[in-house]
């Protein structure tokens, strides 16, 4: 048996699928009836789908075995998959469309006001990102991403945004008078997204076997990154180089990404085992989670990060040979543990006697040095 399967707290629960060793999936003898009723949003042709899971039966749950039924989906969600969508995820469709709001006003500023605000330190990760200083990769090269960078630039603009009680490191505020309200609506957002990350991560270590409150002191600390994306409309001429894509084929780096999208779309999840991409496409009300690397580091793998990207949606014709994309809007929460967690295998995802897949890692060192080698 690998190392990396589960121990027997949750081989009763995880079985290995296909042959991946990344590859997990739930086996109770109650699953075909539980399969029965889940809803799958998207799929291919080999049953590669991103499950569509209804959070308030967690959120809301009347009893123990409900709440265990809905952590088991969650974690089935991340061990087969990587990515989820939650309805009913209890934060306000309004809540929603006011953020939204308060972003597009932010990009619509002049782009002299926005580049006062420009990322400076991967450190801080915070700041304004104009198009093309980010190119999001797999590769961990700095010589490599500055020649991707240049040959393919990620076709995209952004806001970064962390804790603002953070002594070391500030955000960086427009004026009250260049967008009214955009300060207070984004650290109330980013207040109300952590509090639904503790949630999702309370369903993860239940599906898990541990206590459900395991994580609960290793993400406090909230050191968490908010970033509001604007791809701006491109003609299709621009998109046809090689290796060329709104933002580029990677994962993420933390526990979970929520992901917002309009209606637009142009997120694509991998499928490992064809290398084939796959449309997650929007649905309303929902939100997109997908589970980042110090996840799948924390689990062994069990917990799958999944490479993703994001695609040109279908371009408007502007002449006989040349067309132009739509704009896109999305905000992404990224989900990190606290900035010193130390990274190590869950005591429920390593087979008595067997190796970590991985050494132990902080939060900061692995995310920095990701981050160091992303920009320019």
């Amino acid at each position: 048996m690998l190392a990396t399967a589960p121990s027997s707290a949750i081989l009763p629960t995880i079985r290995r699928v296909a042959s991946s060793p990344r590859a997990w999936s739930i086996s109770h003898t109650t699953r075909a009836a539980r399969c029965s009723r889940r809803t799958f949003a998207t799929h291919v042709e080999d049953n590669f789908r991103i499950p569509l899971i209804d959070f308030s039966k967690y959120r809301n749950a009347a009893t123990a075995a409900e709440k265990e039924e809905t952590a088991q989906e969650v974690v089935r969600g991340f061990t087969d998959v990587g990515f989820i969508y939650l309805s009913n995820h209890g934060i306000p469709e309004e809540t929603v469309k006011h953020t939204f709001q308060k972003s597009a006003e932010f990009f619509a500023m002049p782009i002299e006001k926005k580049a006062e605000l420009a990322w400076r330190d991967p450190r801080a990760n915070r700041g304004f990102v104009q198009v093309g200083r980010e190119r999001v990769t797999q590769s961990a090269d700095a010589d490599e991403i500055k020649q991707l960078r240049e040959k393919a630039p990620d076709y995209k603009e952004s806001m970064e945004i962390g804790r603002d009680w953070d002594k070391m490191y500030k955000n960086y505020w427009p004026q009250e008078a260049d967008a009214p309200g955009f300060k207070r609506t984004m650290l109330d957002f980013f207040q109300t997204c952590h509090d639904l990350h503790v949630l999702v991560m309370r369903s993860i270590a239940l599906g898990l076997r541990l206590d459900e409150t395991y994580f609960d002191n290793k993400i406090h600390e909230q050191f968490h990154n908010l970033r509001l994306l604007s791809y701006p409309p491109i003609k299709t001429q621009l998109l046809h180089g090689d290796g060329t894509a709104r933002a580029g084929a990677h994962s993420d780096y933390g526990t979970l990404t929520l992901l917002f999208q309009d209606s637009v779309g142009g997120l694509e999840v991998q499928n490992p085992h064809t290398g084939q991409y796959q449309p997650a496409t929007p649905i309303p009300g929902t939100i997109v989670v997908n589970a980042g690397d110090l996840l799948a580091r924390w689990s062994n793998d069990v917990l799958r990060s999944t490479l993703h990207r994001v695609v040109a949606p279908p371009a408007k014709a502007i002449s006989e040979t040349e067309g132009i994309t739509p704009a896109r809007q999305s905000i992404a929460y990224f989900c990190n543990p606290n900035q010193g967690a130390e990274i190590s295998c869950l005591p429920t995802c390593l087979v008595p006697g067997g190796n970590p897949k991985y050494p132990p890692v902080t939060t900061e060192d692995y995310i920095v040095g990701r981050l160091k080698a992303t920009y320019m």
